[in-house]
Formats: structure tokens, sequence, C-alpha cells
């Protein structure tokens, strides 16, 4: 069981670390491309030479590069997308549950008749020492060796304890 609570919990923590990273904009991705535009240049020349004229027309194509930036994903001036708020919703009542699943726990004992087991069983042991039960009431039992007198007990989590008793 905590092998799976801790996967679901690794699991929604890295959904919120993509929401977030995804908010502050380090998913942003920036391509640059690179057309090649073809020019045409038309170039005419004249030569006059003594009773000729002649006309020569050449033509050049040359070829520069021209580089676009563009850019894909959200820009800082947008706002947080609603999955990102969903993502992090889920999350957040994820933690509180496991939080009060935890707290659920931690308070509930054992069940009466366990814990009425162990106290006998410690009992038993005490009785075997030579003391002598005087009074029984559920999760406590008074014990008297002589003038001495003892109150065992057990808490909800199953714990033994004793405490001497003016006697």
């Amino acid at each position: 069981m905590r092998k799976v609570v801790g996967l679901v919990a690794l699991f929604a923590a890295g959904l919120a670390l993509a929401g977030v990273l995804a908010s502050v904009g380090v998913a942003d991705i920036t391509t640059t491309t690179t057309e090649t535009v073809p020019t045409t240049e038309t170039v005419e020349q004249t030569t006059t030479a003594p009773a000729q004229t002649v006309l020569t027309t050449v033509e050049r194509t040359t070829t520069e590069p021209s580089t676009v930036p563009t850019t894909t994903g959200s820009s800082s001036s947008e706002k947080t997308p609603t999955w990102v708020w969903i993502v992090l919703a889920i999350l957040a009542a994820a933690v509180i549950g496991l939080i009060v699943a935890l707290l659920m726990r931690r308070e509930s004992g054992l069940p009466p008749a366990e814990l009425q087991r162990r106290l006998e069983a410690a009992v038993r042991s005490w009785t075997t020492q030579g003391w002598a039960v005087e009074s029984q009431r559920p999760g406590e039992t008074i014990l008297r060796r002589g003038p001495e007198v003892m109150a065992v007990g057990i808490d909800p989590q199953g714990q033994i304890t004793t405490r001497p008793l003016g006697g």
C-alpha cells in the first residue's frame, strides 16, 4: 500500500512540475528558419563603337539566405493555461487526502479485543512474578504485592504502561 501511495505522489509531483514549467515558459521553443530567396538582377550595357551600336543584356541570379526567427509555445504575456490549474488542484487534493489518511491511521488504534488480549498477557507475566489482581476494568488492571500497588494499563496503540499507586 505504501508503494502505491508513494508512486501516486511521485506521479502527481511530476505532473505539477510539468505544469509549473509550462506556465513559466521554460517549455517555449524558438526555431530559426532559413529561407533561400532567388534574386534576379538585369544589367544592360550599351557599347558604342564607331559606326556600330551594340546592346548587351546580362542576367545574374544571386541567392542570399534570409533568417526569420519564429517562436512557438506560450509567451510570457499569456495567462496560465486552464489545464495547469486543474492538475494543481488534483495534486493539492491528493496531498490533502494523503495527509488525512496518514493522520487517521495514526489515531486509529488496535481493536478493543486485541488491546484486552495484550493487557491480559502483560498481567499474566506480572502474576507469575508474585503480583495478585486486586481489580480489573477495561484497559487497566490494579495489581498488589504486599504493600506495593501498581496499575497496569494499555494505550490505543497497544503500548503497556505501568505506574505505582500509593498502598
